[in-house]
């Protein structure tokens, strides 16, 4: 098995787990992980289908906005009272 797929396979566990928690606790942490994986899985997906060449700086961002959706997320979560 590829890593590639087995972390497409993680991040979209991450994604319903993230959804999820939102529902039952409106934690919009909760909400911005779950997104963040969804960026990631995307990342992976493209990546499986043999994209990542032609579409490098799309990728970039894709990761890039992933990343600072998770860190908002740590954030919201390390100032909360």
């Amino acid at each position: 098995m590829d890593i590639t797929l087995v972390n497409l396979i993680l991040a979209s566990v991450v994604v319903v787990l993230g959804i999820w928690a939102y529902a039952r606790k409106k934690a919009a942490a909760a909400l911005l992980v779950g997104m963040a994986f969804g960026l990631f899985a995307i990342a992976h997906l493209l990546t499986l289908l043999g994209l990542a060449g032609t579409l490098n700086t799309l990728l970039i961002v894709i990761r890039t906005l992933g990343y600072l959706a998770a860190m908002v997320a740590v954030y919201r979560i390390g100032t909360r009272n």
